[in-house]
This record gives C-alpha cells, sequence and structure tokens, in this order.
C-alpha cells in the first residue's frame, strides 16, 4: 500500500494499492492483445466522443480535481483551479485535433520511373505508450501524456508520480466512465522505482513520454527496447533579462510569477534574473517589496499564492543549497527561512558567485537569483552557459534589442515582456539537449505517437 499525504502539513489523506510484477504484466498483455486487434480499433469519431464525454465528467468534478491538487501536490487553489480548466481544455484541444489529423500527397509522376501512380500517406498509432509523470501538475501533465494517446487510438499505461496519485487515478476512472474500455488507459503505481524501468524498457512499447529528472529520463532513453521512441521533459535554470529600457511598473508581476508559481516547481520557473547594472538597484527593490507581500500559508485556502515544497527533503535541499551560496558571498535580501517541515519563505539573492548551485542546477524551489550585468551580450552569454536550455524571457521597451536577445538566447521559446513560465496547452513545449528530447503540447505529442504509412497505387497507362 502507499500512503499519499498533504503536502503542506503531511496529514495522510488516502491509502492505495500498489502493483507488482504480475499485475504490470496484466497490464501490458491487455493492452498489447487490444492494440493487435486491428478490428476493434475505436474510430477517431468514437475516441472524439469519448474525449468529449470526458471533459463534461470533468467539468463535474471541477471543485473535487482543484482541491485535491491543491492538497496531494501542494499547489495553492488559485493555480490549481487554473490547472483544473487548462486540463479540460486540453482533452478537448485532443478532440478538436482529430478534425485536420491527416496524411499527406506524395507526388508521383515526377520521374519516369513513378509514371502512373498515386501515393499518400496514413497516420497509424504507435504502439502502447508507457507515460511516466510528475507532481507538479498532477492532472495537467497526465492529460498532456494520456489525451494525445487516446485521440489517436494508442493504448497507455500511466505512472503519476507517488507523491501525487490521486489525480491520476480519478482522471483515469473518469476516462472509463466517459466509454474508453480498460485496456486502452490503464495507471500503474508499482512497489518501486525497478517496475517503472520494466514498464518503460518493455520491447512491447511503442513510445515512451517522459516528465521528471533529466538523470532519471536519460537513464530510461538510453535503455529502451530497438524501435521505441521518446519525448523527454525535463527541467532548465530558467534566465530572464531585464534591460535598462524595461517598464519597471509593468513587469515585477510576470517576473514574480515566473519565479514563484507553484514555489518554484516548474520546470521553466524563472531562476536566474540578468538585471542591467543601471536599474539594479531600482528593480531589486520592487521585486523584494513584492515578494515579501505574496501569502505563503497553507494551499487549500482561497488566498494562498504561494505553497509548501512537495517533501521536507525537497525544503532541506532549498535551503542547503540557499545557505550555501550566502555562504559563497551572495546576499540574502528577503526570504529562505523555515515556515513548516515542507514550507518556507520565497527568497531572493543577490549576486551569488558564479558557479554557486543556486545558479547552475535547477533548485525546483522558491528560490531566484538576481545577476547584474554591463551590456547585453555579457547577460546572453551568461544566460547561455549552461547544459540546460528551455525557456527564457526578455524585458524590454527596446523592441530592436528585444528581439536581438530573442535571437539570440539558447532556447526552444522566448517571452518578451513575460514569464518563462509562460505556456499555453496546444504551443511547443520542448526542452534542448539536457532538458529534453522531442516536443510537448497536444497537438505535438499527437504527431509523436503516430507513424506515417505509405500507399502507393499503380492504374494501366
Amino acid at each position: 500500500m502507499l500512503t499519499v499525504s498533504q503536502a503542506f502539513d503531511r496529514t495522510p489523506i488516502a491509502e492505495v494499492t500498489t502493483d507488482g510484477a504480475a499485475s504490470l504484466e496484466r497490464k501490458l498483455q491487455a493492452a498489447e492483445r487490444t492494440f493487435r486487434n486491428r478490428d476493434a480499433w475505436l474510430r477517431p469519431h468514437q475516441r472524439m466522443a469519448i474525449l468529449r464525454r470526458l471533459a463534461a465528467l470533468m467539468e463535474g468534478r471541477r471543485d473535487h480535481l482543484a482541491m485535491q491538487i491543491a492538497r496531494e501536490g501542494g499547489k495553492p487553489l488559485p493555480d490549481a483551479i487554473v490547472e483544473t480548466t487548462r486540463a479540460i481544455d486540453g482533452v478537448h484541444n485532443a478532440a478538436d485535433e482529430l478534425r485536420g489529423f491527416a496524411g499527406r500527397e506524395i507526388p508521383m509522376g515526377l520521374s519516369a520511373a513513378a509514371e502512373n501512380r498515386w501515393a499518400f500517406t496514413t497516420r497509424e498509432p504507435i504502439g502502447i505508450v508507457a507515460a511516466i509523470s510528475a507532481f507538479n501538475h498532477p492532472l495537467n501533465l497526465i492529460v498532456h501524456q494520456v489525451a494525445p494517446a487516446i485521440a489517436v487510438g494508442c493504448p497507455v499505461i500511466v505512472k503519476p508520480a507517488s507523491t501525487t496519485p490521486l489525480s491520476c487515478l480519478d482522471f483515469v476512472a473518469l476516462v472509463h466512465e466517459a466509454g474508453l474500455p480498460e485496456p486502452w488507459c490503464q495507471s500503474f503505481l508499482p512497489d518501486g522505482n525497478a517496475l517503472a524501468e520494466s514498464l518503460a524498457t518493455d520491447r512491447r512499447v511503442g513510445f515512451l513520454s517522459f516528465i521528471g529528472s533529466a538523470r532519471v529520463g536519460w537513464s530510461l532513453h538510453h535503455k529502451l527496447a530497438p524501435g521505441t521512441r521518446s519525448a523527454l521533459e525535463h527541467g532548465g535554470v530558467a534566465p530572464a533579462i531585464v534591460d535598462r529600457s524595461a517598464d519597471l511598473d509593468a513587469i515585477i508581476e510576470p517576473v514574480v510569477k515566473g519565479g514563484f508559481y507553484h514555489a518554484g516547481q516548474v520546470c521553466v520557473s524563472t531562476q536566474r534574473i540578468f538585471v542591467h547594472e543601471d536599474i539594479a538597484d531600482d528593480f531589486t527593490d520592487r521585486l523584494v517589496a513584492r515578494v515579501e507581500a505574496l501569502r505563503t500559508a497553507d494551499p487549500t485556502l482561497g488566498d494562498t499564492e504561494v505553497g509548501p515544497l512537495i517533501l521536507p527533503r525537497e525544503a532541506d535541499r532549498v535551503s542547503d543549497w540557499t545557505r550555501q551560496a550566502v555562504e559563497g558571498g551572495a546576499v540574502l535580501a528577503t526570504g529562505g527561512d523555515r515556515l513548516s517541515e515542507t514550507t518556507l519563505r520565497p527568497a531572493v539573492l543577490l549576486d551569488p558567485a558564479p558557479d554557486a548551485r543556486i545558479v547552475t542546477e535547477e533548485v525546483f524551489g522558491p528560490v531566484v537569483a538576481v545577476l547584474r550585468y554591463r551590456d547585453l551580450s555579457e547577460a546572453i552569454s551568461r544566460a547561455n552557459a549552461l547544459p540546460t536550455a528551455f525557456q527564457a524571457s526578455v524585458f524590454a521597451q527596446d523592441i530592436d534589442l528585444a528581439l536581438r536577445a530573442a535571437d539570440r538566447l539558447d532556447a526552444s521559446a522566448v517571452m518578451i515582456n513575460d514569464a518563462t513560465a509562460f505556456r499555453t496547452d496546444w504551443m511547443p513545449f520542448a526542452g534542448r539537449r539536457e532538458s529534453g528530447y522531442g516536443t510537448g503540447g497536444i497537438p505535438y505529442t499527437m504527431r509523436e505517437m503516430v507513424q506515417e504509412k505509405m500507399i502507393v497505387m499503380r492504374r494501366k497507362g
């Protein structure tokens, strides 16, 4: 059995039965039988109808789902409500995408050998999807992995984070209630990490969707069975560049949201803020004042802005990194103190050393570092110096400078005058280098989960 506890006060809230090796084998066999029986594949209109019913069922349980996110994951309730709304929209997004989800014509007759032929492609589901998810968006991440699989017709076995399984279990139950037969979508709560690896690397799996740490993701990627495709979503150390032309009255809110949304437990959280030296003091004063005004409290309360970290050991780690940065010369402008076993007051560090872990590694906690710079090239060079690369921000009223920075930043997406953590669920979402592999976002994931088949027809002269 797995005990699920509230992130904020560690109060147990549920006991969940776990799966052993025999259970995993049963689930894989059921998924394989289902996929191999082509006559029983659901047609696009059937899959669309199931997704529409699923969205309606989720809408009816919106309040329950949001509160559950707040309890098991520690996300403040206002943000948990937003996550639930996004998850519902994401299910609609997957259904909508099927209207234009088609193959293409391949031109023939371009050589004498290709005369009298007509060729086109169709898109077929790639096979069983193994989806391994993360705790920080316990409903919406599951939707991003499962809804595309349902839409394109792949059986999916989804493993949620052990700290936040309840949102996944509820979602899978709603999928079945919406009319999808169980073998097409199964949850999996393994006894340990070894079984999770067994799922990901099983030869019957056609596609691995992994959201989590780079260490685990790349390890699994290298162990995949021949022919298995994958998409990996890891983290970054997201940079934001604040030019001296930036409108300080307008940018503090997105900077703070980018850094402290879900206590910084987001793969594209703003972590390194490079500020031009001409405005650094004014910016810092405004930033610190806004951070000190953030309400850090029980995430189930309607006015909480910052909640806990997922586990006590994560709070220990973030505290330790903050202490190390201060010992290395950084100034702790505000925050960093422990409010509970899992809760830290949001912290702002000024000019930590270049080799401080708070600058070089993903903190995944409520801490940002403010670093002064003199010219844009210097800021861009420092922003690009790490092996991780995901999303970045530039804050400037000088549009030429903003576009120059956007062009030169090593990032899959650059936000101008917006938070590094901005995302819509239909946009491409991808880490570069150590930060990931493949492209997320519901329409893009659907394309990853299919393979093209070409059909060539030869006609008489």
